[in-house]
């Protein structure tokens, strides 16, 4: 078997290619040459001296990309590091992401953007892009120096983890981000109606005795914000949407031409807040799981283009912070090497979303929501791709898991259709063990 990391001029011939921007799905062959896509035929076998991938059982996709998850990396190593974060996505089909700024020190300064570009340069995993905070230390009070962030290379501006409650401070972010034409991320949450919440309210929150976070907590904030990018002709991104009445309030506001465009994660859109009946503190994430209801509305949103993209608010912890009391574990679970095959297996072999949408969703989408390159194969583009067998059926184990946190209620679950691994700039990282690496033909 060839091995295909060390070749950098090559063709993958007879991949079904999945083109979001062409929409069309359709069999071809792509010819990689020094990292970038040199050509693509509509055909299944090519003529050529250079090496080929038989890719006949496969899909060719453009590499997904996450606008959400969090590194950790600098201040909480123990948890993720930008290199394990790195490693994880691979494995789940990126080729970028943008990293949260809530790390210690947190990233309001240039200094620290530089540092995580330093580190993501050398490990060499995936294309890692920063979202700057919103307020100096997410404290909500004193907004940061734009200008500054941005020379350093911030996409956006997020004080994800927390709400900036103030809405002066809020109008302020908006307009100054404006000028520099960088989009504000919100983690829309009233933090005294969810104070002290566990999961979401209702049924099952009163049955088991926790806490809960009412639908109104998210509602309320994503009404002011809209309110406030509708006041300044900012640009709005409303992260993990996870209720029916952010989706319509985010649906009416792009009608009246709001500025604003919003993602759902991919717990969000399969797992409901029932789950939570076996206190697994890997199902406590922040915003809770909700209703069935809500899991409905989440998905006509994707279709009808209110919720713009997927991404995974990956979000790790290690056991020793989540082995502990329901009350007591923090918020979050990582989602980077489940995410396709979670989707695929509860949305696409459902018939609730095609697998080109799907795609859509995780590539041309969200590039286009913070302006970020890749999300389409196209001639002359970095080739940075998703191998996809769709017809897996395989099982995560925890030994599987890349990311340094193992924080996930899927280990144990069974999907349909699994990522095979990602060119990135045509450098090949497999996604499987060296005892999966079987159909791989060469």
């Amino acid at each position: 078997m060839i091995d295909w990391k060390d070749k950098r001029e090559f063709w993958i011939a007879g991949a079904k290619i999945a083109d979001p921007e062409s929409e069309r799905l359709r069999v071809g062959s792509v010819c990689v040459q020094r990292g970038t896509i040199t050509d693509i035929v509509w055909q299944k076998s090519v003529e050529t001296d250079l090496p080929v991938l038989d890719a006949e059982r496969f899909v060719l996709a453009p590499g997904f990309i996450d606008i959400h998850a969090h590194l950790r990396e600098p201040g909480y190593e123990e948890k993720e590091t930008i290199e394990t974060g790195s490693a994880a996505a691979a494995v789940g089909g990126y080729t970028s992401l943008v990293c949260m700024a809530n790390t210690n020190p947190v990233i309001d300064d240039p200094s620290v953007v530089e540092y995580i570009a330093c580190r993501a340069q050398q490990v060499g995993r995936c294309r890692i892009h920063v979202a700057g905070a919103v307020t100096k230390g997410l404290l909500g009070e004193i907004i940061n120096e734009y200008y500054h962030l941005k020379r350093a290379g911030v996409v956006a501006l997020s004080d994800d983890g927390s709400y900036v409650a103030n809405s002066q401070v809020m109008r302020s972010a908006l307009e100054y981000a404006r000028l520099h034409a960088l989009p504000v991320i919100s983690h829309c949450e009233d933090s005294f109606l969810a104070q002290a919440s566990q999961m979401n309210e209702g049924y099952t929150s009163t049955r088991l005795g926790l806490k809960g976070s009412p639908a109104a907590a998210e509602e309320i904030a994503v009404s002011r914000d809209l309110m406030l990018a509708q006041l300044t002709g900012g640009r709005l991104h409303v992260a993990h949407v996870s209720t029916a009445g952010a989706v319509d309030l985010i649906r009416r506001a792009k009608k009246k031409g709001v500025r604003v465009t919003a993602e759902a994660t991919p717990h969000h859109l399969t797992l409901d807040d029932r789950l939570l009946e076996s206190y697994d503190t890997s199902l406590k994430v922040n915003p809770p799981l909700r209703s069935v209801k809500d899991i409905d509305a989440l998905r006509a949103g994707l279709l009808d283009g209110t919720i713009d993209c997927i991404a995974t608010d990956h979000a790790p912890h290690n056991e020793i912070d989540k082995d502990v009391e329901f009350d007591e574990a923090p918020f979050g679970m990582i989602g980077l090497e489940t995410a396709f095959a979670q989707l695929h297996t509860h949305l696409v072999s459902k018939g609730v979303v095609e697998l080109l949408d799907l795609i859509r969703f995780m590539t041309l989408n969200p590039a286009s929501v913070l302006g970020l390159p890749g999300g389409r194969i196209k001639k002359d583009e970095p080739a940075d791709l998703v191998l996809i067998d769709t017809e897996e059926e395989w099982t995560l184990q925890k030994k599987l898991i890349r990311s340094r946190s193992k924080n996930t209620p899927l280990i144990g679950a069974s999907f349909t259709g699994r990522v095979q691994g990602v060119f990135l700039e045509g450098k090949w990282q497999s996604a499987l063990t060296a005892d999966e690496k079987q159909g791989m033909k060469t």
